[in-house]
């Protein structure tokens, strides 16, 4: 059985490089160990925090309980049809190696998802999305246990309720249910390829590429890589904020003001607005406090530069919400779980 350790330091555990502590640490690599787990006092007697890649979080203190970090591994490929193929893979399976995993058999449907951090037990939480493209786009279904009944229980797509960058998960379900297994539904030909957002476009044409699901992954990678910061460089989360939705009415006043804003136009005649563009506009890119600062080629993202502490960058956050809500009467959101 696994071993509980005491005051563990988290700093590998989590993308941000944050020094906290936690009080008891275990590791879980499989679904077995956690009916074992719950009788363990450790468990029983102190809050829970349960981890998986650490990519999504800000630590902003010691942590007083017990930290589980899931481990779980393991892939497994179905082929329905020769055109439809289902995709399990285990909570602690890395995102992008699952999707670059899935490039190498062809299988299409989540290259616009290429290099999100993070792993793939954490994807269903977020509803993970980039480039036009949400993990409910091909989402069939997880296996999680269910803290209340003891039980492993499966989702379908509705019953996980996807949201934008939210689910059932960070909602009525948030902290009961444990995710262990993600089934994605795949194309193994005839794939549908979306190339909506310019830059995509853009980046193929400059490549001399014809778009297919492998060049559709290079282009996002070339992307990300170019404007995002590596983690295993500089200490980040990804976006910490989420791109605002607003209604069609204060967008046409925020137009008038600045006929440039960046947006998109969503389904339902609201309007989604680059929280990133906001931000810069708000003066932030490339600002820097000791080591917490936004990002100098995307000021969507918050970094630690070495040795900036969970409260710094938290408080960063705050002036940078402050700030843009002053500029553009717009309420930024965090992606980030502030723990």
């Amino acid at each position: 059985m696994p071993q509980i350790q005491e005051d563990f330091n988290l700093k590998e555990y989590n993308t941000f490089g944050i020094a906290a502590k936690a009080r008891f640490f275990v590791q879980l690599t499989s679904e077995d160990e956690i009916p074992w787990l719950l009788e363990q006092p450790e468990y029983q007697e102190n809050q829970v925090l349960w981890l998986g890649g650490g990519s999504n979080m800000l630590l902003t203190k010691d942590f007083a309980g017990l930290v589980v970090q899931l481990n779980f591994k393991g892939t497994e490929v179905q082929y329905l049809s020769d055109e439809v193929v289902l995709v399990s893979a285990a909570a602690g399976e890395n995102w992008h190696q699952l999707v670059q995993y899935c490039l190498s058999l062809n299988l299409g449907g989540i290259e616009n998802l290429a290099l999100i951090p993070g792993n793939v037990g954490t994807a269903p939480i977020q509803n993970i999305g980039a480039y036009g493209v949400e993990l409910k786009d091909t989402f069939y279904q997880l296996r999680a246990f269910d803290l209340q009944t003891g039980q492993f229980v499966g989702f379908t797509a509705d019953e996980c309720q996807f949201g934008y960058r939210d689910s059932l998960f960070k909602k009525a379900g948030k902290g009961r249910y444990i995710i262990t297994q993600v089934t994605l539904r795949l194309s193994a030909k005839n794939h549908k390829l979306n190339t909506s957002y310019g830059a995509i476009q853009q980046e193929l044409e400059k490549q001399g590429a014809e778009a297919s699901i492998h060049t559709i992954a290079q282009a996002v990678i070339n992307i990300r890589s170019q404007k995002l910061p590596n983690p295993a460089e500089i200490g980040n989360s990804g976006s910490f904020f989420k791109n605002p939705v607003i209604d069609n009415g204060q967008f046409s006043q925020l137009e008038k003001q600045y006929p440039g804003i960046a947006h998109y136009k969503l389904q339902d005649g609201s309007i989604k607005l680059a929280a990133g563009w906001l931000i810069e506009q708000a003066g932030w890119k490339g600002y820097r406090n000791g080591d917490a600062g936004v990002h100098p080629k995307q000021a969507l993202v918050l970094v630690n530069y070495g040795k900036a502490t969970g409260p710094e960058i938290e408080d960063l956050a705050h002036q940078v919400k402050t700030s843009v809500f002053s500029k553009f009467a717009v309420n930024l959101e965090p992606e980030v779980n502030i723990i």
